[in-house]
């Protein structure tokens, strides 16, 4: 399944469009006022069906993930100095990034590829490809990039 993540051009708050192979929009993603990102995910009906919150006063940006009300885990930037890592505490899976920051990969425990995200250049908003082989792991992996997103937006700020 390939997913397309695109922020949305004029918005106060962060807000996203994904959209699958065939440009149909998948989900909605709208950011909420609160203390740090939080981002409500809507399928598309418009139904709630997923939240990504980032947790306030950690020393390394968290964010904890929730599909409905049920915590899934937590996505947290670890301390390195040139490829970008993520300590997750969903699925055991892992999370590496290219030196850029625009590519990451997202493994399971086994080293299995759960999915491949790129940034796609030269658009006037934050645009990812999401290659996701199992459906049934495209919310969790949305999340991912949602947050992994949502800490890049805040560290240049």
């Amino acid at each position: 399944m390939r997913l397309w993540f695109q922020q949305r051009l004029f918005s106060w708050f962060d807000s996203y469009d994904i959209y699958d192979e065939a440009g149909n929009p998948v989900y909605t993603v709208e950011g909420k006022l609160s203390w740090g990102h939080c981002l409500h995910i809507l399928d598309r009906a418009g139904n709630h069906i997923g939240t990504v919150q980032e947790k306030v006063f950690t020393f390394l940006p968290k964010f904890e993930m929730y599909i409905e009300d049920r915590y899934v885990g937590c996505i947290q930037k670890e301390f390195t100095f040139f490829t970008p890592r993520y300590d997750i505490d969903c699925n055991g899976w892992q999370v590496e990034g290219s030196f850029l920051e625009w590519d990451y990969v997202v493994r399971e425990a086994c080293g299995g590829t759960v999915a491949t995200i790129t940034k796609e250049l030269f658009h006037w908003t934050d645009t990812y490809v999401i290659d996701v082989p199992d459906p049934q792991n495209a919310l969790c992996a949305l999340m991912l990039v949602l947050a992994i997103d949502a800490e890049k937006c805040s560290r240049s700020n």
